[in-house]
């Protein structure tokens, strides 16, 4: 059995800023070290169910990573923090050893240490240090999202590994690249396997923003794959890893934390796969997850540190003792005084509240009363899913969401999301003076955190997307987030394309630096990194998660080449780098070449889709109709097995259509701009023949729709 404990609020917490400190001397538990984004780096250990404070520094700057060390084969005693661009030292009574100015000219987003070897990533830097003396650096194609060094004692060399967001791992020697390892999504975290790397100490553990998770063999030569798991149930990504035996098997489980709130035990059944055996929710981003003996000897826990500083374990101590009722009833005379106690202190606190409210509501009607902004702190995440071509917002406040506004000023559709309890509610918008196509609406309920939304875009459409986010705190207050929806918003970095498709060229010539167009690149595309890549050129391909059509560009200083099997790709891309390169005054030379078969392929990808949302319209518009004989007829056997199947399924297809608004409305559009776009760049103008394609899609016929297409 597992029981949930609550341990005490820190302030808000970056990824990867909690660990346990191992057990010395006779004390059995460990003590709890936490840095926080106030600076503040807290150790606790816990007596009798009491936490009970073993040091607490003065605030600073945010810490972004927390990591022990100490010399190689001893305890890992030694707290290291990453806070701003320097490295600070504490030992585990709270004496500060060490203040290692760093020569980053950006803050410290990762941080591992091994021995008296230090690794630190910026943003697109790496920089190695031995006995805090420079010795390797490394620029990275994309942003450094973890860093990890394979164990000395076991691979007798320094072999760091970059998480970075390009779906890659870069596995380094000194300052070179040595190999790089493609993974299924941006991973965002890196863990050693079993907490040493395996018997041969070359394996690690990757999870990925978009909740995959694998285990990768790096040798000195190449990557050897052993495992991956995909994101079948649709779950957060993931933030936190760690190895513990919390089942006491002898075999360490995989304990997961990601950014919905899940945690996860994975445990390895077959010696080979893991597979899941237990998770729990919280209600907020697990930032770190560290298995161990916490609040009482000879019970394992599991304890997870949230984004806005809570604390909580999972014990494998009984809740309820079955050894005769008086032991029972001891236990409850325990829980009861300790109720009373927080019942007394809430109280307390809660009059405290209502006293310092009073004071700052008398203090802000005087005359020389200056009201304060409280600050707050959101975490939040605009991703693209591939599975169903939408974007996730995900907003984490530190306290209650009171309401989020959104608004958009190009038209996008909001999806249902089910985890999603707050009420909407949609204001008119006039598109016209102000280019408002979207207000919305949340409201949520008490205590409500973390608010997910879904929203699709248009490709061509671009704009931005801003959320108000207002918690519940006095005097009120809002912060603005924006999102900016780009001209190619469904489009996905990918590895690699398939080159034998039909594909269209554009081609610009002119008088513009690699920095230029790669900032154009930036503007039309996600997932792009924004500093301009080393070199003098650079390849990008990118999949479109809606249809599943391709775009390769290559680009260098004075020229640009972009192939598409989509002709609606290379329209937009077309118009939007004319417009960018007319606003800095620069000419373009753009020539295309247009290939015929390819229009015929998209319209291939595209008409099984259509063909899907067609016949699920027409089975939801008749549910209400085949309900209604239901009722009069008091059964339906006299109905066609295909009719009786829809009765059957209306739930999960009303469901279903209702998740997807809109769906049939993009594809009916997609498949006209591909119309209009294969005559105009013959020099046509056929948009007097699109209610005639209309009535063709209507009908549904892939052949009259090409011969259509062919005809016109």
């Amino acid at each position: 059995s597992v029981g949930e404990c609550v341990f005490p609020q820190v302030g808000v917490t970056a990824q990867k800023t909690m660990r346990l400190l191992p057990a010395s001397g006779r004390a059995a538990t460990q003590k709890v070290v936490v840095g926080d984004q106030d600076g503040v780096v807290t150790c606790f250990g816990i007596k009798k169910g009491e936490a009970v404070p073993v040091f607490k520094t003065l605030p600073g700057k945010k810490i972004a990573r927390l990591e022990l060390g100490g010399a190689l084969n001893t305890p890992q005693e030694k707290i290291f923090v990453a806070t701003g661009s320097e490295v600070r030292g504490f030992t585990k009574r709270g004496k500060q050893f060490l203040s290692f100015e760093t020569n980053l000219t950006e803050s410290i987003k990762a941080m591992h240490i091994s021995g008296a070897d230090l690794f630190l990533c910026a943003s697109y830097i790496y920089n190695h240090y031995c006995d805090c003396k420079d010795q390797h650096y490394y620029l990275s194609g994309d942003k450094i999202n973890d860093v990890l060094c394979l164990p000395v004692d076991k691979v007798n060399c320094i072999t760091p590994v970059l998480a970075c967001q390009d779906r890659v791992l870069r596995v380094l020697q000194g300052s070179d690249l040595l190999y790089e390892v493609e993974v299924p999504g941006p991973p965002t975290v890196l863990a050693l396997h079993n907490g040493n790397g395996g018997d041969s100490g070359e394996e690690i553990v990757y999870g990925t923003s978009d909740g995959k998770l694998g285990l990768i063999q790096i040798t000195g030569s190449k990557p050897m794959p052993k495992w991956e798991i995909g994101n079948e149930k649709k779950r957060g990504g993931i933030l936190c890893i760690d190895s513990f035996d919390i089942l006491g098997d002898g075999v360490k489980e995989l304990l997961v934390g990601r950014d919905d709130g899940v945690l996860e035990i994975y445990n390895f059944e077959s010696a080979d796969d893991p597979v899941l055996r237990y998770d729990h929710a919280l209600s907020e981003s697990i930032a770190s997850i560290q298995g161990g003996c916490v609040g009482k000897d000879g019970y394992n826990e599991i304890l997870a540190s949230t984004y806005s500083g809570w604390l909580t374990g999972l014990t494998t101590e009984p809740v309820h003792r079955e050894d005769g009722s008086g032991a029972e009833l001891k236990l409850s005379q325990e829980m009861q005084s300790k109720i009373s106690s927080l019942r007394n202190e809430l109280e307390h606190l809660q009059m405290k509240v209502l006293q310092e409210r009073e004071k700052y509501q008398q203090s802000s009607q005087s005359s020389t009363a200056v009201s304060s902004v409280p600050a707050f702190s959101v975490n939040d995440k605009f991703t693209l899913n591939k599975d169903d071509a939408s974007y996730s917002l995900i907003l984490e406040v530190q306290t209650a969401i009171d309401n989020v506004l959104v608004q958009s000023d190009v038209p996008i559709d909001l999806l249902d999301v089910d985890k999603n309890s707050a009420v909407v509610s949609f204001s008119s918008c006039d598109s016209e003076p102000n280019s408002n196509f979207l207000l919305a609406t949340y409201r949520c309920q008490a205590n409500t955190t973390r608010l997910e939304l879904k929203i699709r875009s248009i490709e061509g459409q671009y704009g931005t997307l801003q959320a108000y986010v207002t918690p519940r705190i006095q005097p009120k207050t809002c912060q603005v987030h924006q999102y900016q929806i780009k001209p190619l918003s469904l489009h996905q970095r990918t590895h690699s394309i398939d080159h034998d498709r039909p594909m269209n060229t554009l081609m610009l010539k002119g008088q513009f630096s690699f920095a230029e167009i790669h900032s154009w690149v930036v503007f039309c595309l996600p997932e792009v990194p924004e500093k301009t890549p080393a070199g003098e050129t650079i390849t990008f391909y990118f999949q479109n998660t809606f249809l599943g059509t391709q775009l390769e560009s290559t680009y260098r200083k004075g020229e640009g080449c972009f192939k598409s099997d989509n002709i609606s790709t290379i329209s937009i891309l077309k118009d939007v780098l004319s417009k960018e390169a007319t606003k800095r005054k620069i000419n373009l030379n753009i020539s295309y070449d247009i290939n015929e078969e390819s229009v015929r392929h998209t319209l291939k990808l595209i008409h099984p889709k259509l063909e899907y949302q067609q016949l699920l319209a027409k089975k939801v518009h008749l549910i209400d109709a085949l309900r209604e004989l239901q009722v009069h007829e008091g059964n339906v056997d006299f109905l066609l097995p295909k009719y009786r199947s829809i009765l059957e399924e209306a739930d999960q297809l009303l469901e279903e259509y209702k998740r997807q608004p809109a769906h049939l409305e993009r594809l009916y559009g997609m498949i006209t701009d591909l119309f209009i776009d294969k005559f105009k760049f013959k020099g046509t103008n056929v948009k007097t023949k699109v209610p005639l394609l209309l009535e063709i899609l209507d009908g549904c016929d892939q052949d009259g729709l090409i011969a259509f297409f062919e005809a016109a």
